[in-house]
């Protein structure tokens, strides 16, 4: 295993997709308007690459058009202070061939939101970082 600096675990690739795959729910940021912009999103893993289900005229849709953005998807136990978090750095793109939507509307990717769907964002995973919070001793316990 390789630390970091502060003692985090450093996750591989093959880890960090593992983990990725692990969990329904993540945060996409991108710009939006000039700023930056955060928003929780469901997606799925296609192989390597994150993929989203939107609305064409979301504003998601709209910022993340052939755009460079950031995707992130962790899990932490606070009781046990430990957890993951997962960051991709990857090109935006909109899914337009109608036969890979056709495909990728088979993937089981759960919506959490009525709205309706009829876009899918694919986000290769190029430059992809991972680290891990490992079970530490309990400094604040003090015997009984």
């Amino acid at each position: 295993m390789k630390f970091d600096a502060h003692g985090l675990e450093v996750l591989d690739r093959r880890q960090c997709l593992s983990l990725l795959a692990s969990v329904p729910l993540g945060r996409i940021v991108f710009t939006d308007r000039a700023l930056p912009a955060i928003q929780p999103v469901t997606f799925v893993l296609d192989g390597d690459d994150v993929i989203l289900h939107t609305s064409l005229g979301s504003t998601l849709a709209a910022a993340t058009h052939e755009t460079v953005v950031a995707f992130e998807a962790d899990d932490f136990d606070t009781a046990r202070r430990t957890g993951w978090s997962v960051t991709i750095v990857g090109h935006a793109h909109v899914v337009h061939d109608p036969v890979e939507t056709a495909r990728l509307a088979r993937l089981p990717l759960q919506p959490w939101t009525p709205a309706p769907r009829d876009h899918f964002i694919r986000i290769p995973c190029r430059h992809i970082t991972g680290r891990r919070i490992n079970p530490a001793p309990d400094r604040h316990h003090t015997p009984a």
